[in-house]
Order: structure tokens, then sequence, then C-alpha cells
């Protein structure tokens, strides 16, 4: 079984900057795509961004330029970096990585997720 825990997310003005983070831990062998997820109040839960073990990244078009992801493959860990933020940010922010565990079985994990604000 494969845990996703994030954190990170906040009440920010519009204009600022937060930085989530999520960590991945339990019977991992590997993890392939890591990236993250957000679902605002009457709406459907859309991408932001996600990133390959290699570091390919793709983004959606409405955070291109201003969302950063990155990862560490070494501690099982993947960012979000969001600047100039804007009220139409505002959601809950949901990790999901998929991989192989040591059992040698596939697995496609999600974090419970974290509110960010964006509000003056």
């Amino acid at each position: 079984q494969v845990q996703l825990v994030e954190s990170g997310g906040g009440l920010v003005q519009p204009g600022g900057s937060l930085r989530l983070s999520c960590a991945a831990s339990g019977s991992i062998f590997s993890i392939n795509t890591m990236g993250w997820y957000r679902q605002a109040p009457g709406k459907q839960r859309e991408l932001v961004a996600h990133i390959t073990r290699d570091g390919s990244t793709n983004y959606a078009d409405s955070v291109k330029g201003r969302f950063t992801i990155s990862r560490d493959n070494a501690y099982y860990k993947v960012y979000l970096e969001m600047n100039s933020l804007n009220p139409e940010d505002t959601a809950v922010y949901s990790c999901n990585a998929d991989g192989v565990t040591k059992a040698w079985a596939d697995f496609r994990s999600w974090g419970q997720g974290t509110q960010v604000t964006v509000s003056s």
C-alpha cells in the first residue's frame, strides 16, 4: 500500500505564492508519474501538472508560466511552486502518483488533498 500526504496549502492574497509538497511512503519499488490535480467547488477535478520519472512535465494551460512542478526521486516527493496566484486558483489540491510496489503490483494512489484559498 502506498500513501501520499500533501502539505503547504493555505490562504494567500492575489498575486502571492505558495509551495505545495507531497510525500509518498509505503511499499514502493518505483514511481513513474507524479502529479497535482485540483477541484474547485462545483467543478470537476482537473489536472494541474504532472512530471515523469525522467523529469518531463506537462501543465494545464491555465497555470503555464505561473506554476512549476518538480520532484525528488530519492525521497518520493513532488512539489508544486505556485506564483501569481489568483482567485480562480482556489481549490483543493491533491497529489497523485502511479508506479510499482515491492510486491510487483501496479499502484495509483491519491493524497487527501490540501486547501488553497486565494483571497484578499
